[in-house]
């Protein structure tokens, strides 16, 4: 534990006029460092919040896949743009207690980006804040803030988190300078974002009585530098945190130190079709990784090596320099913008994310080097919120699935300068899947059940999945050595029902049959050991029962030694008309209500969160407000309180 000193007990500090507020807030705990040093950057924080024409804002992210810390960083860059001087932060890194300290800084104001995961719940980054704003009683009078939250309508509990954290701040006294913003994943979340954000700023100007600087160029986060002569020991080759943290594991292993795995078994589970669907085990003996039943396991996946040469031909640039982006703010918590020093290669192969289309403020930034004007115009006007930019964007850029590279071979007179699209791009994020596999049966490996993604995209070119390509790929043994996948486990509420004599009933097409592997092998264990005895119900659905019946073998030898009381396949495509899990759910619906409402039976839903999901909850509903005797209403409340229970549970994906 680290004591952090009011400034005017710190001798460098004496003289000052404001107290540090935010001190525990807002610097990470030094407990590697000397007090000495904790004053001096007590003092370089004090002084830089303490200059009168500097309005200071902190934006706080709670992001599980990189956007809201995306957005979190674009409006915090915005605010220099107004003559303030921002920051973004991850609350996990801070004393969220101390918020009501911001009120010791004149004209400050906190913003929230807020992801929302799972079923409501905060991203891992944001639990202790959320905890602490449901316990708390500390009042916020005087704290000015403003939420935009992230989130997918086809999700039950849509942007739970923005919203609650908007209305508990009011609720603690905070004053709300502008309205919730609400992001939809399903819809357009960049879109949203940009509609909310050219009306946010007018309303900060106001409130604050500031005006934009009318800088309209870019303006760069980190400055490069060029390493010619360096230790090889001391560059990163795609570590996360720690480096050398691949060569030398230590436990414990999470997001920031991912375990080694050695791949066991790579292969391929369906019969025919043009798709590849795979199961994958990871030998994680010796790693003291535990994971239960329902979890998730985590995997950081490389970019394609091919995308990245050619990123690195069309902008005639050596990948193998040496290079390290520095933040030019030297206040800020986040020094570089990935692990550095490291190569322009390491950075785009481990890093950065060159797949995905990309957002329009890199659209914006990128624009000034198009020496062609039209070019420029056209950058510059998707990345506006204009209707005919917006629709252009729509139109060249997601819908056409354009990616960086794309992009710049599209428009050969846009060449920017490596480093700064570099600064520009998103992190490459890990990968979840659920685990298809029980630790009871199997403790020392966990196993992925995936389909790779490949598609042609309107422009002709082919995109393919950035994991489930590289996981294709992924041989027991390569050139003599071991395959491995950086992994850690993310542990879930999906879970199976503390009572093994509960019936569960699982519905899980195509891949969303893998938690329920996990599942069906503990019943079988339970069994065994003679603690089983509830019916475990599988409704299981693929295309064609010759081609992508994944797991058939073990799935029909469960059901004949009695583990699978009741196995239900719909195979889709095998007949004139389609035939999906929910039908079957409906066919069987008198059985279905005596588990449910006899036998308290647990339901489980995984896979695709958009259309399965949704068709299979509808189906629920005309199941109880039929057999139960119900109004369409009373039984919506019915599955909600299910839900509620704990007895409806959902691991779905849009």
């Amino acid at each position: 534990m680290i004591l952090i000193l009011n400034h005017r007990d710190c001798q460098p500090c004496q003289g000052g006029d404001l107290l540090v507020a935010m001190i525990v807030m807002l610097l990470p705990f030094w407990s590697h460092v000397t007090i000495h040093v904790i004053y001096v950057q007590l003092t370089i924080l004090v002084l830089a919040l303490s200059h009168t024409d500097n309005k200071n804002i902190v934006v706080f992210y709670g992001s599980q896949t990189g956007t809201a810390e995306e957005f979190s960083n674009r409006l915090s860059k915005d605010a220099r743009r107004y003559g303030m001087k921002g920051m973004a932060a991850d609350p996990e890194e801070y004393d969220m207690s101390e918020l009501s300290r911001l009120t010791e800084i004149e004209n400050s104001l906190a913003i929230f980006c807020m992801a929302t995961y799972g079923e409501g719940d905060p991203t891992d980054n944001a639990q202790e804040f959320y905890e602490w704003l449901q316990e708390t009683n500390n009042s916020l009078d005087g704290v000015n803030f403003a939420v935009f939250a992230l989130g997918n309508k086809t999700y039950e509990h849509y942007n739970a988190t923005g919203k609650f954290v908007d209305k508990r701040l009011a609720e603690l006294g905070a004053s709300r300078i502008f309205d919730l913003g609400m992001g939809d994943d399903d819809g357009n979340l960049e879109e949203d974002f940009v509609s909310w954000r050219e009306q946010f700023w007018p309303a900060v100007s106001e409130y604050f009585g500031v005006e934009a600087t009318g800088e309209d160029c870019s303006i760069r986060q980190y400055e490069l530098v060029v390493h010619n002569d360096i230790d090889v020991n001391k560059v990163y080759t795609g570590e996360l945190a720690r480096l050398k943290s691949f060569e030398i594991q230590k436990p414990p292993f999470d997001s920031k130190n991912p375990f080694l795995a050695p791949v066991a078994t790579n292969r391929k589970l369906n019969k025919g079709g043009t798709r590849h669907l795979m199961h994958l085990e990871l030998d994680i003996s010796g790693s003291k990784i535990r994971y239960d039943s329902g979890d998730h396991v985590a995997v950081y996946p490389m970019n394609d090596t091919s995308m990245v040469n050619k990123l690195g031909e069309i902008l005639g640039s050596d990948l193998d320099t040496v290079i390290s982006l520095n933040n030019l703010d030297e206040e800020s918590n986040k020094k570089h913008p990935f692990p550095c020093p490291t190569t322009y290669r390491t950075a785009l192969t481990h890093y950065l994310d060159i797949s995905n289309p990309p957002r329009t403020n890199v659209l914006y930034e990128i624009a000034q080097y198009a020496t062609d004007p039209k070019d420029q115009e056209n950058l510059r006007k998707m990345a506006s919120s204009s209707a005919e930019g917006k629709a252009m964007y729509h139109s060249w850029v997601q819908e056409s699935r354009r990616n960086i590279v794309a992009i710049l071979e599209d428009m050969p007179s846009l060449q920017p300068p490596i480093d700064h699209l570099c600064e520009l791009l998103p992190r490459l994020q890990a990968r979840y899947y659920s685990i298809a596999s029980s630790a009871k049966v199997h403790p020392n490996s966990i196993h992925i059940c995936a389909v790779v993604v490949e598609y042609e995209t309107k422009t002709g070119r082919t995109n393919k999945g950035v994991a489930t390509n590289w996981l294709k790929n992924k041989v027991v043994t390569d050139n003599g050595n071991k395959s491995s996948v950086p992994m850690y486990v993310r542990k879930s509420q999906f879970r199976l029902p503390f009572k093994a004599t509960n019936p569960v009933i699982m519905i899980g097409p195509g891949t969303g049959i893998a938690p329920f592997m996990g599942f069906i092998q503990e019943r079988a264990w339970l069994k065994q050991k003679g603690k089983g005895g509830g019916e475990t119900v599988l409704y299981y659905g693929c295309r064609h029962q010759k081609e992508d019946f994944l797991y058939q073998e073990e799935l029909e030898e469960y059901e004949r030694s009695g583990v699978l009381t009741q196995l239900h396949v719909a195979f889709s495509r095998d007949q004139e008309h389609k035939v999906y899990v929910q039908h079957l759910l409906k066919q069987n619906k008198e059985n279905l209500w005596n588990l449910i409402d006899s036998q308290t039976a647990h339901i489980y839903i995984c896979g695709d969160a958009r259309n399965m999901a949704r068709d299979v909850q509808n189906t629920f509903f005309e199941i109880v407000e039929e057999m139960g005797g119900m109004t369409h209403n009373q039984a919506v409340d019915y599955i909600k309180k299910l839900m509620t229970k704990g007895r409806y549970s959902q691991d779905v994906w849009s």
